[in-house]
């Protein structure tokens, strides 16, 4: 008997010594992944991991194929997303308390100032990221077949995080937040602008009633703020989990990144400082049993130019990780997130400004509220939408400015689309619009005929040009999207940076009157 419990108790601390080994081995049951068969085993067993494919192909690898903004954008969502929790712990959301929260985090909460700063640039990397990730999808040519849902899926990523800055833009409850949200709010009630022209509002409101979907009042208040912290830590943030999820499974099942037909002949075979394309004897051989009809995007495909995603890909993706991190830390620790007194309704700021990603929007809805606000960027959203519906060419995919016109064209219409956009807003800006030469011209002239609809009329025609020219459906999106992406830095630009009180145009800060 006194054996027998020597033997139980020697079994329990021989198995209490084994469970950091046990542990290890429960959680990664493949073992190290050394060989194809682990490294598959390590990638299908991974929550996160298992929505990459096994094997990456050399091309996809590439720094030039992606410059890795698709992760940097998940990256920024991360952090924002630990330190938005950090932030939560000391946030008041109600406008009596939620500024003195915002104070106390910022001057009295250790590290606090630095976790909102970090919060603050991550935020700003992943809006600039997002877009310039839908740009490089765009240019080369990734929205084709099979890949149009996912293109759908991109741009409401894009719409959802635009609407995660936003909605964080007023919680500090500061003057700049309150205004900002204010500029915001109007630019929802634009249609007024139609309904008032048209003497109809008084029984249909649509701009009245976006407004208040959108604050819960009519007025930026207590609702407001509740309603956007609701939408800025809980809804919008699985919004954007569920679309990033769908987004990086539908890479894997459509055949991973985009690629130019020819792109095993562009990638040399034999590359010394990857893996070979087995790295162990296959044990069993198998033989197809099965016609396959159709095309899907494996046929065709196989492991040859190809590596696995467990360590290249992985560790690509870390190392961007880490990178972006840096990134936003040295941000950071130069400049600190903006807070500016107490939001007082009775005390606008002048100028009032939206989020400088709204800024854009703003510069048009100077001139008219409706088409700057609701008009234009709708047909920009149609429009993007409807681009891998239209576009049904193959010449080009998977390359940059692939396609008929190619870098020539593009070159050109960044050209085009500077110049347009310059022009026509500094003859706005030195002679004014309509209503200054015409005081008594009806609304709606002004609402269809105005700097932003002359502007995107012009682009309009050139892309109509393009796609003449070259009888190609994808030179006229390619001259039309880089059009409007100039457009929108110009616009951004000259909100940003040139408009002072009254959204008069100053060449400087200093130049403006005192008041």
């Amino acid at each position: 008997m006194e054996n027998e419990e020597r033997t139980a108790l020697n079994t329990f601390w021989h198995n209490l010594r084994a469970v950091p080994v046990d542990l290890y081995r429960a959680m990664f049951r493949g073992g190290a992944p050394v060989t194809d068969r682990t490294r598959s085993s390590f990638v299908f067993g991974n929550v996160f991991l298992h929505l990459h494919s096994v094997r990456t192909h050399l091309w996809s690898l590439r720094w030039s194929a992606t410059m890795g903004l698709g992760i940097i954008t998940t990256a920024a969502f991360l952090i924002t997303l630990v330190t938005g929790v950090l932030l939560m712990f000391y946030y008041k959301p109600y406008p009596d308390v939620a500024y003195h929260s915002i104070k106390d985090i910022h001057f009295i909460v250790p590290t606090g100032r630095f976790i909102r700063n970090i919060h603050r640039w991550a935020a700003n990397v992943m809006v600039v990221a997002v877009i310039l990730h839908m740009a490089r999808a765009f240019y080369t040519a990734s929205y084709r077949k099979p890949r149009e849902f996912n293109w759908l899926i991109g741009w409401g990523l894009l719409v959802t995080t635009l609407a995660l800055s936003f909605t964080g833009y007023l919680l500090p409850w500061d003057q700049l937040a309150y205004w900002a949200i204010t500029i915001g709010a109007n630019i929802a009630q634009s249609p007024r602008e139609i309904t008032d022209a048209m003497g109809i509002t008084e029984w249909m409101d649509i701009g009245g009633l976006q407004r208040e979907i959108l604050l819960g009042s009519d007025i930026v208040g207590e609702e407001s703020l509740i309603r956007f912290y609701l939408l800025h830590v809980m809804i919008l943030p699985i919004v954007m989990a569920m679309l990033m999820a769908v987004h990086f499974w539908r890479i894997r099942k459509d055949g991973g990144l985009a690629k130019p037909a020819d792109v095993n002949e562009r990638v040399s075979v034999s590359q010394p400082e990857h893996y070979p394309v087995f790295t162990e004897e296959p044990k069993k051989t198998y033989q197809l049993a099965a016609v396959v009809k159709g095309r899907t995007p494996a046929v065709g495909s196989g492991p040859e130019n190809t590596v696995p995603s467990m360590p290249h890909l992985f560790y690509a993706e870390l190392g961007i990780l880490m990178f972006t991190t840096l990134i936003c830390v040295a941000l950071a620790l130069v400049s600190d997130a903006p807070l500016k007194e107490l939001a007082n309704p009775l005390v606008p700021e002048n100028p009032a400004k939206a989020p400088w990603y709204f800024l854009g929007l703003q510069e048009i809805v100077s001139f008219s509220a409706f088409m700057g606000g609701i008009g234009i960027p709708m047909l920009c959203w149609i429009g993007l939408g409807l681009i891998p519906f239209l576009d049904k060419e193959t010449e080009g995919t998977g390359e940059w400015f692939g396609g008929p016109g190619g870098r020539r064209l593009a070159l050109w219409s960044m050209v085009y689309g500077f110049a347009t956009s310059i022009a026509v807003e500094a003859f706005a800006i030195r002679f004014g619009w309509l209503r200054e030469w015409f005081p008594d011209v009806p609304q709606l002239v002004i609402t269809f005929l105005n700097p932003g609809t002359v502007i995107t009329a012009l682009y309009a025609g050139y892309s109509i040009w393009a796609l003449r020219r070259f009888n190609s459906t994808r030179a006229g999106a390619l001259a039309l999207f880089t059009c409007f992406l100039c457009g929108f830095i110009v616009l951004t630009v000259i909100g940003t940076y040139f408009r002072g009180p009254n959204w008069v145009f100053f060449w400087s800060p200093a130049d403006w009157k005192a008041h």
